[in-house]
């Protein structure tokens, strides 16, 4: 019996569909079930994507730090990588051992002085005429955390942000060590025709996330060590120290990681610890804010930028807000990067619809070739 006759007995298929129009529907209508889905669980596990995606930013880090090594010091890529964690590993120590003790004394009494400083504005607001009360302060306040979530969510989420911090700084170490190896298992999967692009674009995106965090790094140590200097400075001239000036310098550095939001937490902080002391101190925290603000702003950060990807302040702000939302403080810090990186993804995309149209056949990542690339890394 041939197989014609026996696929005639056996009958056709339940889940066959004759109908040529149909078949080309339900092809779609899987195409978007596919869709769907995967969307839908790419938000179920989307904590666990912004961790990973975070480990890719601290293998940046790394891996910058690592090159920049490289132009000093003729050492093994491996070496380098050493040296730069365990310079990292080093301050982090010298920061517990040598300034945990003052900068934990200065945290327990921050609360206070924050909780002081509200009563007094209150009480002012009272003296003006302004039937403002503790019920309304405490309504305002809730109103500002569901209309903003990213802070409430931020502290709310502490300990699992430690965590996370954890699992980020391993991944990252994995991946900085030997990110070809990732490079390649991703491409591996891909169809052979779309791998290089892959490359290119993977490269490009590297080459932009190390500058940005480049800049970002910088931004936070002049930040930090200015504010301290002008603090320090105000206790040198008067006589009269301003509380906690380190742990200020500290939340100042680490807030500026996050363009326009960090810098007024931490100068809403700064200026509420500053009238503590009275008028004249608090007066002269708002001239620190605004000169280190100001400066970092105007200098630093066009200076940096030249190198780095180039984001309009109203687009990371609302993406910042969003992201925040979402996913809380992981969210909030990782705004910024994941922003750049989608960018360099439609621009690379727009540079190969050019280049598709134009007839040319040119698509190097950073403006060269994946070749150059791998013997450059090496």
């Amino acid at each position: 019996m041939s197989a014609q006759d026996h696929s005639q007995d056996m009958g056709a298929s339940p889940t066959r569909i004759n109908n040529p129009q149909l078949r080309v529907e339900a092809a779609r209508a899987l195409v978007w079930i596919t869709v769907i889905g995967l969307f839908a669980l790419a938000v179920y596990v989307s904590h666990s994507l912004l961790v990973i995606f975070g480990a890719l930013v601290f293998a940046a880090i790394i891996d910058g730090a690592a090159r920049l090594l490289g132009r000093v010091m003729p050492l093994a890529r491996g070496w380098r990588i050493a040296l730069v964690i365990l310079a990292g590993v080093a301050f982090f120590v010298w920061l517990g051992l040598f300034a945990g003790a003052q900068i934990s004394r200065e945290a327990a009494q921050f609360p206070a002085i924050i909780s002081q400083q509200l009563a007094i504005t209150l009480e002012f607001l009272r003296s003006q005429g302004l039937a403002v009360g503790t019920a309304d302060i405490q309504a305002m306040a809730s109103q500002v955390a569901n209309g903003a979530g990213a802070i409430g969510r931020a502290i709310g989420g502490l300990f699992g942000g430690l965590t996370s911090a954890l699992l980020i700084m391993i991944i990252g170490i994995y991946v900085a060590i030997e990110p070809r190896l990732y490079e390649r298992s991703i491409a591996w999967m891909l169809p052979r025709g779309m791998r290089e692009e892959f490359h290119n674009t993977a490269s490009a995106m590297g080459y932009t996330m190390r500058r940005l965090m480049f800049g970002r790094l910088v931004g936070m140590a002049f930040e930090g060590i200015l504010t301290y200097l002008l603090l320090m400075a105000y206790g040198l001239i008067t006589g009269e120290a301003i509380p906690m000036a380190a742990l200020l310098a500290i939340l100042t550095g680490l807030l500026a990681f996050l363009p326009n939001i960090g810098a007024v937490i931490s100068g809403v902080l700064m200026v509420l610890v500053g009238f503590s002391g009275g008028a004249q101190m608090g007066i002269y925290t708002i001239v620190v804010y605004l000169l280190v603000q100001n400066f970092d702003g105007y200098v630093i950060v066009p200076m940096i930028a030249r190198k780095t990807v180039d984001l309009a302040p109203a687009l990371v702000l609302g993406f910042q807000f969003i992201m925040g939302i979402l996913f809380g403080i992981l969210g909030l810090f990782l705004a910024d990067p994941v922003l750049a990186m989608i960018k360099v993804v439609l621009e690379r995309r727009a540079q190969r619809n050019g280049s598709s149209d134009s007839g040319s056949n040119t698509g190097t990542g950073a403006g060269k070739s994946f070749d150059d690339q791998e013997k450059e890394f090496a």
